[in-house]
C-alpha cells in the first residue's frame, strides 16, 4: 500500500503512449522512482494503445501528441468515447504544429498539456519536464478522485465572504480585470470569454501557464469567440477598454502607468512559483496600479501562482473571485485562494462571466452571485 495518494492508498496508475522507445523508456524509468506511481502498461502508437488501455486500467494515461498513423489528438477523442472519465496528459513538441495539436487535444478533452524538449535541449531539461509532467499526473490523479468522491452529492456554490475580510466589502467601481490560471485553464477560458459580452467598460489582463507559441495560438481561439478582443501582450500597448491582453509564454506581464495611461509591460525576470509568467507579478502591479479598482479572478490551475498577489490585490481594497472546485479540472491555485480567505465568493465556471460582467457594470453587491 502507498499512503497519502490520492487514489485511496493505492499507485497511480498509469499508461504511457509515445512512439519514442527512448521517451517511453525515459519517462518509466523516472516514474518507478516514485513510490505513488505504477506503470500498467505502454505503447508505441495509438492503434496499439486503444487495444491495451482498457485491461491495463490506467488512473491516468500520458499520450504523445505527433505519432504516425493514429496520432494523439484522434486516440485521445477515441479514449474519450470509450472511457470518459480516463484523464490524459498530452506531452507534445514545441513546434508550431506542435503547439496547434494541442490546442485541439485540449479542445478534444485533455486534462492537460506539457510542452517535450527537442533532444538538442538535452537530457537534464528532458529530465525537468518529466519531473513536471509527474507533478501534473498527480494533480490530474487527485482531482479526478475528488469529483468521483462526490457523485451523488448536490453541490453547494453558497458565495463565499472571507470573515476576516469583510471590512474589504465597500464597493469601488472596477477599471481592470486580471485573470490567473494554468492546469485546465485554455479549456476554461474559452468558456469564460465565449459567455463575457463584448464592450466591457475596462481592460482584462489573463496569465496562463503555457510556453511560447502556445500562448499565442491561443490568444487567437480566444479572439475568435465573439467576446472581448484578445490578442497576445507584446508590451508596451496601453490598455483599451473592452479589450484583453494574453501573456506571452516564458516571459512576464505587468503593467507600468505612463503620462497617457496604464501600459503593458512585457519581460523575462526570475520565474515566480517556478512559473513565467507568473500571474502573482500581474496581481501585485495591478494591486500596485488600480489599487481596490482591481478585480482579480483565479481559474482553474496546479500550485499556488496568484495566491500572493490576491493578498497584495485584497491588502489594496481590491475583490477576488475563485473557481468552484467541481468544475475545476485542478483546484490548486483557486483552492489556495479560497483557503487563505481571499475570495468574496467562489463560483463554477458557468457562473464566472456573469460575475465578472456585473462586478465591471456595478449591477452585484458583494455576497449577491448565483451559479
Amino acid at each position: 500500500m502507498v499512503p497519502d495518494t490520492p487514489t485511496g492508498g493505492q499507485p497511480i496508475r498509469v499508461f504511457i503512449v509515445d512512439d519514442s522507445r527512448i521517451v517511453r523508456r525515459l519517462l518509466t524509468s523516472i516514474l518507478r522512482q516514485a513510490p505513488d506511481f505504477e506503470i500498467v502498461g505502454e505503447a508505441g502508437c495509438g492503434a496499439e494503445a486503444l487495444e491495451m488501455i482498457p485491461a491495463a486500467a490506467p488512473h491516468v494515461v500520458t499520450l504523445d501528441v505527433n505519432m504516425p498513423g493514429l496520432d494523439g489528438v484522434a486516440t485521445l477523442r477515441a479514449l474519450r468515447a470509450r472511457q470518459p472519465d480516463l484523464q490524459v496528459v498530452m506531452f507534445s513538441s514545441v513546434t508550431v504544429a506542435g503547439a496547434r495539436t494541442s490546442l485541439s487535444a485540449l479542445e478534444a478533452g485533455a486534462a492537460d498539456v506539457l510542452a517535450k524538449p527537442s533532444a538538442e535541449h538535452g537530457p537534464d531539461a528532458f529530465r525537468e519536464a518529466i519531473g513536471e509532467l509527474v507533478e501534473r499526473l498527480r494533480a490530474v490523479a487527485r482531482q479526478t478522485a475528488v469529483r468521483r468522491a462526490s457523485v451523488g452529492l448536490t453541490p453547494s456554490y453558497t458565495p463565499f465572504v472571507a470573515p476576516a475580510r469583510r471590512a474589504l466589502t465597500r464597493l469601488v467601481p472596477i477599471e481592470v480585470v486580471v485573470v490567473a490560471t494554468s492546469t485546465g485553464g485554455p479549456n476554461a477560458l474559452v468558456e469564460l470569454f465565449g459567455a463575457l459580452p463584448r464592450g466591457l467598460p475596462v481592460p482584462l489582463l489573463v496569465v496562463q501557464h503555457m510556453p511560447p507559441l502556445f500562448t499565442g495560438l491561443l490568444a487567437t481561439r480566444l479572439d475568435a469567440l465573439g467576446g472581448p478582443p484578445v490578442r497576445e501582450a507584446a508590451g508596451g500597448e496601453p490598455l483599451r477598454a473592452g479589450e484583453a491582453l494574453l501573456a506571452p509564454g516564458d516571459k512576464h506581464l505587468g503593467l507600468r502607468r505612463v503620462d497617457d495611461g496604464v501600459h503593458a509591460r512585457v519581460f523575462e525576470g526570475p520565474r515566480e512559483n517556478g512559473c513565467r509568467p507568473a500571474a502573482d507579478v500581474l496581481f501585485r502591479d495591478a494591486a500596485e496600479t488600480f489599487g481596490a479598482a482591481t478585480l482579480a479572478v483565479v481559474l482553474t490551475g496546479m500550485g499556488v501562482d496568484g495566491l500572493r498577489g490576491a493578498e497584495r490585490i485584497r491588502e489594496a481594497g481590491g475583490r477576488v473571485i475563485a473557481q468552484d472546485e467541481a468544475s475545476s479540472a485542478v483546484w490548486g491555485m483557486p483552492g489556495a485562494v479560497v483557503r487563505a480567505g481571499l475570495a468574496e465568493a467562489v463560483l463554477p465556471l458557468s457562473g464566472l462571466a456573469d460575475a465578472v460582467a456585473g462586478r465591471v457594470q456595478g449591477r452585484r453587491p458583494i455576497g449577491h452571485d448565483h451559479p
